[in-house]
């Protein structure tokens, strides 16, 4: 394992802004603190959590940068709207216009991101090719530069293959941060060649104390929505998640034999007419409810959806043990197709007639 030695020109080394996983807050504090920085770490965890968050933060002591400087790296936060439009924009492009103009920002100089581009939000070989490129050049304020490939775990094969080459040997000015939601969805030459860091879900009461601080409305519904995940529980809009979990609802009382497979058809003919509307946002939903009735079934709460505790009962008093293992298992096999780019309308129809086939008729 490579490491680099931290020179710093006064202040302290101390992660600020940051809520939540104090443990991983103070094992980079200490890094920052004794000087010896692994050139390669990969931050773990559920989307949402905070883990490009406290790379930003890191990068700022790191780079001793100013206020103008913190904001300029701030600025490259993929939750900002200015962001969120660049790659909703992006995907709109053909691929031979992405590869033309590989996806990175660098609002400062010394601090880049690699996030996932393009429809299937992935992290390109043409981006990795631009981040070699990138490393060799020496920092132009002071002794680092810091990479962030966010959610490396969505590079394709050559990608992931091609980083290999920068991680072996890393020129010395340079430390990389990967972000995972599942280390072990990357190669294992990669795992091998960093320092691995988990972040964890928090517990309702910090996230509803988290947005509270920020005046953020609904914090107590936001707060078991977010699922652990504070950004999540920030970012949502609970309009439109309402409008997908009735989609979702309606998927389940079809599949529970609850209601005609009538009314899926119209549902999702809904959903394929919506072009912006990709399918791990349903999943994600979905996987709530699914939570909430496996809860319901058992007599365990409070569970996250519960304006809708009588429907989602319903459903569990319907259906067995092996009908709610089916179901999780094929929306777990769903995410990990979404970046074959398989269709939303197609793949939720197979779901609602395999589950409905496994609850008996009458």
């Amino acid at each position: 394992m490579t490491f680099g030695g931290l020179s710093r020109q006064g202040g302290s080394a101390v992660i600020r802004n940051f809520h939540g996983n104090p443990a991983a807050v103070e094992t980079l504090t200490e890094m920052l603190a004794t000087g010896r920085i692994p050139q390669t770490l990969l931050l773990s965890g559920p989307g949402g959590v905070g883990k490009a968050t406290l790379v930003r933060r890191f990068a700022a002591v790191l780079l001793d940068a100013s206020p103008t400087d913190t904001d300029k790296i701030e600025h490259d936060d993929l939750f900002l709207p200015h962001n969120a439009e660049l790659l909703a924009e992006r995907e709109k492009l053909p691929s031979d216009k992405r590869s033309d103009d590989p996806l990175m920002l660098a609002s400062h100089p010394d601090f880049l991101t690699f996030p996932p581009d393009g429809p299937l939000r992935q992290i390109s070989i043409q981006q990795i090719r631009l981040l070699k490129d990138q490393a060799q050049l020496n920092p132009s304020r002071g002794n680092r530069r810091v990479f962030l490939l966010d959610q490396i775990d969505r590079a394709n094969e050559q990608a992931a293959n091609s980083l290999l080459k920068v991680l072996e040997e890393p020129p010395p000015h340079l430390i990389v941060f990967l972000t995972a939601e599942n280390a072990y969805d990357l190669l294992p030459t990669i795992r091998s060649r960093s320092v691995h860091i988990r972040l964890n879900r928090l517990p309702e009461q910090e996230i509803r104390a988290f947005l509270s601080r920020r005046g953020v409305g609904d914090a107590e519904r936001r707060a078991r929505l977010g699922n652990g995940s504070p950004g999540l529980a920030a970012a949502i809009d609970l309009d439109l998640y309402d409008k997908r979990r009735a989609a979702m609802l309606n998927l389940l009382e079809v599949a529970s034999r609850r209601a005609p497979f009538g009314n899926w058809i119209r549902t999702v003919e809904a959903i394929q007419a919506s072009k912006s509307e990709k399918l791990d946002f349903y999943l994600e939903v979905l996987f709530l409810l699914l939570e909430d009735i496996l809860m319901l079934a058992h007599g365990v709460g409070p569970i996250r959806n519960a304006d809708l505790e009588r429907p989602l009962k319903a459903i569990a008093d319907a259906v067995s043990l092996p009908w709610m293992r089916t179901a999780v298992d094929r929306v777990d096999e769903m995410n990990r197709l979404l970046r074959r780019n398989i269709q939303k309308g197609i793949a939720l129809d197979a779901l609602a007639i395999e589950l409905r086939d496994m609850v008996p008729v009458g």
